[in-house]
């Protein structure tokens, strides 16, 4: 799950939100430096990292990609299943996703003393590039795995997985359906546990 599915998980809760969408640059104890609310988006976060990485329908959908990208099959397939998300969204809310997306990024400007350094530094071009609508379409998708491969120095090549995802993507997309499903569900639940702490 990429950062569309993080925010969307987290509810109504804006705090939460935050937490939950930054929490990959918060290693080990340091999430306990937050504020409640941004402590319990965190622990949500890290519990679909685990729930997500260890689900058959997950492995299954990854697996195809893993024999060309190794290790990073499972970075690109967060960002499709993102896609599926994006492109789906009237399935999931009833908010259209630009509102949702600029709703989104005008919070994290509003806190913006409580974020890490490393998402005050992605945050404008995020926000420029409008990474949460642009994965709607195939074309914002290899954009957003073309960034990828800057960020990593271009190891393996993401962008070219496009290929791939054309070549499966009714089997990847029914696949995230079932998958997300399930997923918020056990989100839901896991919310309710944060929030009895």
């Amino acid at each position: 799950m990429n950062f569309l599915a993080h925010i969307y998980l987290s509810g109504d809760n804006d705090l939460l939100k935050i937490g939950n969408f930054m929490a990959d640059s918060i290693r080990g104890h340091h999430y306990l430096d937050y504020p409640e609310e941004i402590k319990k988006g965190i622990l949500l976060h890290r519990y679909i990292d685990t729930f997500t990485d260890a689900h058959p329908i997950y492995r299954k959908s990854k697996h195809r990609l893993h024999e060309k990208y190794g290790h990073y099959s499972g970075v690109i397939m967060d960002i499709v299943y993102d896609h599926f998300l994006a492109k789906n969204w009237s399935q999931y809310s009833n908010e259209k996703l630009e509102d949702y997306s600029e709703s989104f990024y005008n919070l994290l400007k509003e806190n913006y003393d409580v974020l890490t350094e490393k998402i005050k530094g992605m945050l404008p071009y995020m926000i420029a590039r409008n990474w949460l609508v642009s994965y709607a379409s195939i074309a914002g998708l290899e954009m957003i795995l073309f960034q990828m491969d800057h960020r990593t120095k271009n190891r393996v090549n993401m962008h070219k997985a496009i290929v791939e995802i054309q070549q499966f993507y009714t089997e990847f997309e029914e696949e995230f359906t079932l998958f997300f499903e399930e997923l918020q569900q056990h989100c839901h639940e896991k919310l309710i546990e944060l929030n009895q702490h």
